[in-house]
Protein backbone atom coordinates (compact mmCIF):
# COMPACT_ATOMS: atom_id res chain seq x y z
CA UNK A 1 0.00 0.00 0.00
CA UNK A 2 1.64 3.31 -1.01
CA UNK A 3 2.41 5.81 1.48
CA UNK A 4 1.02 8.99 2.43
CA UNK A 5 3.05 12.12 3.14
CA UNK A 6 2.17 13.85 6.49
CA UNK A 7 1.53 17.78 5.68
CA UNK A 8 4.52 19.76 6.68
CA UNK A 9 4.31 21.74 10.04
CA UNK A 10 5.07 25.50 9.29
CA UNK A 11 6.64 27.93 11.78
CA UNK A 12 4.96 30.90 10.81
CA UNK A 13 7.20 33.11 12.93
CA UNK A 14 10.12 31.92 10.73
CA UNK A 15 8.67 33.59 7.73
CA UNK A 16 8.88 37.56 7.34
CA UNK A 17 5.45 39.36 6.49
CA UNK A 18 6.81 39.80 2.33
CA UNK A 19 6.53 35.97 2.35
CA UNK A 20 2.15 36.79 1.90
CA UNK A 21 1.34 37.24 -1.82
CA UNK A 22 -0.66 40.41 -3.46
CA UNK A 23 -3.74 37.84 -3.19
CA UNK A 24 -3.70 37.02 -0.07
CA UNK A 25 -3.31 40.68 1.60
CA UNK A 26 -6.24 41.92 -0.67
CA UNK A 27 -8.12 39.04 0.63
CA UNK A 28 -7.21 40.24 4.05
CA UNK A 29 -7.81 43.47 2.95
CA UNK A 30 -11.45 42.67 2.54
CA UNK A 31 -11.65 41.25 5.89
CA UNK A 32 -10.25 44.45 7.46
CA UNK A 33 -10.54 47.63 5.80
CA UNK A 34 -14.57 47.65 6.43
CA UNK A 35 -16.31 48.95 9.37
CA UNK A 36 -18.23 46.57 10.97
CA UNK A 37 -20.28 47.13 14.73
CA UNK A 38 -19.78 43.19 15.33
CA UNK A 39 -16.03 42.75 14.05
CA UNK A 40 -12.67 44.37 15.20
CA UNK A 41 -11.24 45.94 11.97
CA UNK A 42 -7.34 47.13 11.01
CA UNK A 43 -7.49 49.74 13.32
CA UNK A 44 -7.63 47.47 16.06
CA UNK A 45 -4.79 45.29 14.14
CA UNK A 46 -3.18 48.47 14.27
CA UNK A 47 -3.22 49.60 17.84
CA UNK A 48 -2.00 46.33 18.89
CA UNK A 49 1.22 46.71 16.59
CA UNK A 50 1.65 49.60 19.09
CA UNK A 51 0.86 52.34 16.16
CA UNK A 52 -0.38 55.18 17.99
CA UNK A 53 -3.89 57.50 17.23
CA UNK A 54 -2.32 59.82 15.00
CA UNK A 55 -0.46 57.30 13.01
CA UNK A 56 -3.36 55.06 12.74
CA UNK A 57 -5.40 58.33 11.65
CA UNK A 58 -2.84 59.17 9.05
CA UNK A 59 -3.46 55.49 7.12
CA UNK A 60 -7.40 56.59 6.95
CA UNK A 61 -5.72 58.70 3.74
CA UNK A 62 -5.02 55.72 1.65
CA UNK A 63 -7.34 53.77 -0.54
CA UNK A 64 -6.53 50.31 1.24
CA UNK A 65 -5.35 51.03 4.79
CA UNK A 66 -4.90 47.55 5.87
CA UNK A 67 -2.51 47.34 2.95
CA UNK A 68 -0.59 50.42 3.65
CA UNK A 69 -0.23 48.97 7.36
CA UNK A 70 0.82 46.19 6.82
CA UNK A 71 3.45 47.87 3.96
CA UNK A 72 4.65 50.24 7.04
CA UNK A 73 5.26 47.36 9.79
CA UNK A 74 7.13 45.53 8.15
CA UNK A 75 9.83 48.14 6.91
CA UNK A 76 10.07 49.44 10.52
CA UNK A 77 9.50 46.79 12.85
CA UNK A 78 11.63 43.15 12.68
CA UNK A 79 9.11 41.64 14.51
CA UNK A 80 6.82 41.79 11.54
CA UNK A 81 6.54 38.08 10.68
CA UNK A 82 3.68 35.95 9.58
CA UNK A 83 3.48 34.19 12.84
CA UNK A 84 3.14 37.55 14.63
CA UNK A 85 0.31 38.67 12.12
CA UNK A 86 -1.58 35.75 13.01
CA UNK A 87 -1.03 35.91 16.38
CA UNK A 88 -2.77 39.77 16.59
CA UNK A 89 -5.33 38.57 14.67
CA UNK A 90 -6.33 36.34 17.37
CA UNK A 91 -5.99 39.01 19.55
CA UNK A 92 -8.01 40.83 18.11
CA UNK A 93 -10.81 37.67 17.87
CA UNK A 94 -10.91 37.74 13.65
CA UNK A 95 -10.87 33.73 13.98
CA UNK A 96 -12.86 34.12 10.66
CA UNK A 97 -10.05 35.57 8.92
CA UNK A 98 -7.69 32.94 10.45
CA UNK A 99 -9.80 30.29 9.32
CA UNK A 100 -10.47 31.34 5.56
CA UNK A 101 -7.04 32.72 5.13
CA UNK A 102 -4.45 29.68 7.07
CA UNK A 103 -4.51 27.48 3.24
CA UNK A 104 -3.48 30.54 1.74
CA UNK A 105 -0.92 31.22 4.11
CA UNK A 106 0.48 28.01 3.80
CA UNK A 107 0.74 27.89 0.02
CA UNK A 108 2.42 31.40 0.39
CA UNK A 109 5.09 30.42 2.96
CA UNK A 110 5.90 27.18 0.53
CA UNK A 111 6.32 29.32 -1.93
CA UNK A 112 8.97 31.61 -0.03
CA UNK A 113 10.82 28.25 1.36
CA UNK A 114 10.78 27.53 -2.15
CA UNK A 115 12.56 31.04 -3.10
CA UNK A 116 14.98 30.85 -0.64
CA UNK A 117 16.10 27.53 -1.62
CA UNK A 118 16.65 29.25 -5.31
CA UNK A 119 18.44 31.57 -3.82
CA UNK A 120 21.45 29.50 -2.72
CA UNK A 121 21.58 28.08 -5.93
CA UNK A 122 24.03 29.27 -8.70
CA UNK A 123 22.45 31.93 -11.53
CA UNK A 124 21.49 30.66 -15.21
CA UNK A 125 24.00 31.57 -17.64
CA UNK A 126 21.16 32.85 -19.76
CA UNK A 127 18.66 34.57 -17.56
CA UNK A 128 14.67 34.01 -18.83
CA UNK A 129 13.13 37.19 -18.83
CA UNK A 130 10.26 37.75 -16.72
CA UNK A 131 7.56 40.30 -18.92
CA UNK A 132 5.87 42.09 -16.55
CA UNK A 133 3.01 43.30 -19.30
CA UNK A 134 1.87 39.80 -20.08
CA UNK A 135 -0.05 39.46 -16.61
CA UNK A 136 2.31 38.34 -14.21
CA UNK A 137 3.77 40.20 -10.94
CA UNK A 138 6.25 39.98 -8.79
CA UNK A 139 6.12 42.91 -5.94
CA UNK A 140 3.79 43.40 -3.47
CA UNK A 141 1.97 46.66 -4.64
CA UNK A 142 1.79 45.12 -8.43
CA UNK A 143 -1.19 45.16 -10.12
CA UNK A 144 -2.34 41.78 -11.10
CA UNK A 145 -3.19 42.50 -14.50
CA UNK A 146 0.04 43.39 -15.27
CA UNK A 147 -0.77 46.42 -16.78
CA UNK A 148 0.62 49.01 -13.79
CA UNK A 149 3.65 47.51 -13.15
CA UNK A 150 5.43 48.90 -9.68
CA UNK A 151 7.94 51.18 -10.43
CA UNK A 152 10.93 52.54 -8.14
CA UNK A 153 13.85 55.03 -8.32
CA UNK A 154 16.50 52.08 -7.29
CA UNK A 155 17.46 48.61 -7.12
CA UNK A 156 19.18 48.16 -3.82
CA UNK A 157 22.09 45.25 -4.16
CA UNK A 158 23.09 43.59 -1.02
CA UNK A 159 24.19 40.24 1.32
CA UNK A 160 22.15 39.25 4.36
CA UNK A 161 24.99 40.81 6.31
CA UNK A 162 24.17 43.81 5.09
CA UNK A 163 20.85 44.17 6.47
CA UNK A 164 20.99 46.79 9.28
CA UNK A 165 22.76 49.34 6.72
CA UNK A 166 20.00 48.69 4.13
CA UNK A 167 17.43 49.48 7.09
CA UNK A 168 19.45 52.84 7.69
CA UNK A 169 19.13 53.31 3.69
CA UNK A 170 15.34 52.99 4.26
CA UNK A 171 14.64 55.27 7.19
CA UNK A 172 16.89 57.73 5.36
CA UNK A 173 15.73 57.89 2.08
CA UNK A 174 12.07 56.65 2.43
CA UNK A 175 10.68 57.91 5.20
CA UNK A 176 11.79 61.40 5.00
CA UNK A 177 11.34 64.18 2.87
CA UNK A 178 13.81 62.70 0.36
CA UNK A 179 10.72 60.70 -0.42
CA UNK A 180 12.61 57.70 -2.45
CA UNK A 181 11.64 54.50 -3.42
CA UNK A 182 13.58 51.59 -3.34
CA UNK A 183 13.47 48.08 -4.14
CA UNK A 184 14.57 45.58 -1.15
CA UNK A 185 14.50 42.44 -2.84
CA UNK A 186 13.48 40.52 1.22
CA UNK A 187 10.83 43.33 1.68
CA UNK A 188 8.91 43.86 -1.96
CA UNK A 189 9.39 40.56 -3.83
CA UNK A 190 6.78 38.33 -3.85
CA UNK A 191 7.86 34.64 -3.35
CA UNK A 192 7.90 32.11 -5.69
CA UNK A 193 8.96 32.80 -9.44
CA UNK A 194 12.92 32.21 -10.09
CA UNK A 195 14.99 34.41 -8.33
CA UNK A 196 17.50 35.32 -11.22
CA UNK A 197 14.57 36.17 -13.42
CA UNK A 198 12.63 38.43 -11.38
CA UNK A 199 15.93 40.32 -10.29
CA UNK A 200 16.77 40.72 -14.00
CA UNK A 201 12.88 42.05 -14.69
CA UNK A 202 13.54 44.37 -11.77
CA UNK A 203 16.62 46.02 -12.61
CA UNK A 204 16.49 46.30 -16.18
CA UNK A 205 12.79 47.69 -16.47
CA UNK A 206 11.20 48.76 -12.91
CA UNK A 207 14.23 50.59 -11.75
CA UNK A 208 15.89 53.13 -12.57
CA UNK A 209 18.80 53.32 -10.60
CA UNK A 210 21.09 50.30 -8.44
CA UNK A 211 22.96 51.05 -5.65
CA UNK A 212 25.39 48.08 -5.31
CA UNK A 213 26.35 48.40 -1.26
CA UNK A 214 29.72 46.98 -1.24
CA UNK A 215 31.74 44.87 1.66
CA UNK A 216 33.65 42.00 2.73
CA UNK A 217 30.84 39.82 2.83
CA UNK A 218 29.01 41.38 -0.72
CA UNK A 219 32.56 39.59 -2.37
CA UNK A 220 31.56 36.26 -1.20
CA UNK A 221 27.98 36.66 -2.55
CA UNK A 222 26.94 35.03 -5.79
CA UNK A 223 23.39 36.90 -5.50
CA UNK A 224 24.93 40.12 -5.30
CA UNK A 225 27.96 39.30 -8.36
CA UNK A 226 25.21 38.20 -10.88
CA UNK A 227 23.13 41.45 -10.09
CA UNK A 228 26.05 43.45 -10.09
CA UNK A 229 27.39 41.45 -13.65
CA UNK A 230 24.20 42.19 -15.20
CA UNK A 231 23.33 45.87 -14.41
CA UNK A 232 26.84 46.39 -15.92
CA UNK A 233 25.90 44.43 -19.00
CA UNK A 234 22.90 46.49 -19.66
CA UNK A 235 24.47 49.82 -20.69
CA UNK A 236 28.44 49.85 -20.43
CA UNK A 237 27.90 53.46 -22.01
CA UNK A 238 25.69 54.55 -19.43
CA UNK A 239 27.32 52.82 -16.13
CA UNK A 240 27.99 55.79 -14.54
CA UNK A 241 24.61 57.07 -14.27
CA UNK A 242 22.89 53.94 -13.61
CA UNK A 243 24.91 52.10 -10.89
CA UNK A 244 26.06 53.81 -7.70
CA UNK A 245 28.52 52.05 -5.40
CA UNK A 246 28.74 52.40 -1.71
CA UNK A 247 30.75 51.50 0.96
CA UNK A 248 29.51 52.15 4.15
CA UNK A 249 32.36 50.49 6.41
CA UNK A 250 36.10 49.76 6.10
CA UNK A 251 37.03 46.76 4.32
CA UNK A 252 39.73 44.41 4.65
CA UNK A 253 39.99 42.72 1.35
CA UNK A 254 39.93 44.55 -2.44
CA UNK A 255 37.44 47.00 -3.57
CA UNK A 256 35.76 44.89 -6.64
CA UNK A 257 37.34 46.01 -9.68
CA UNK A 258 34.82 45.60 -11.72
CA UNK A 259 33.47 48.80 -10.13
CA UNK A 260 36.52 50.71 -9.48
CA UNK A 261 36.14 53.30 -12.32
CA UNK A 262 32.68 54.08 -11.11
CA UNK A 263 32.52 57.04 -8.39
CA UNK A 264 32.36 55.84 -5.37
CA UNK A 265 29.73 57.36 -2.32
CA UNK A 266 31.74 56.53 -0.07
CA UNK A 267 30.85 56.68 4.69
CA UNK A 268 34.03 55.58 5.09
CA UNK A 269 35.92 58.79 4.73
CA UNK A 270 35.57 61.16 7.47
CA UNK A 271 35.20 64.19 4.87
CA UNK A 272 32.21 62.81 3.73
CA UNK A 273 30.20 61.36 6.13
CA UNK A 274 28.59 64.95 7.28
CA UNK A 275 27.09 64.68 3.56
CA UNK A 276 27.00 61.27 2.81
CA UNK A 277 22.92 60.89 2.54
CA UNK A 278 22.51 64.13 0.56
CA UNK A 279 25.22 63.04 -1.88
CA UNK A 280 23.54 59.67 -2.43
CA UNK A 281 19.99 61.24 -2.72
CA UNK A 282 21.02 63.52 -5.44
CA UNK A 283 22.71 60.87 -7.22
CA UNK A 284 19.69 58.82 -7.42
CA UNK A 285 17.48 61.80 -8.48
CA UNK A 286 19.94 62.61 -11.26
Amino acid sequence: MASTSSPVHLDYYSFPLIALNYTTRQKLSLYLNPEAVTAFNWTHLAEEMDYNYLEIRNFERFPDPTSSLLDDWQKKHSKATVGELLNLLQKIERNDVLTDLTPLIDGDCQKYLKKTDESSKSPPVQVETVDSSGGQYITTRDDPSGHLPEQFDAFICYCAQDISFVQEMISRLEQTEHNLKLCVFDRDVLPGTCLWSITSELIEKRCRKMVVVISDDYLDSNECDFQTKFALSLGPGATERRLIPVKYKPMKRPFPSILRFITLCDNTNPHMQGWFWDRLTKALKK
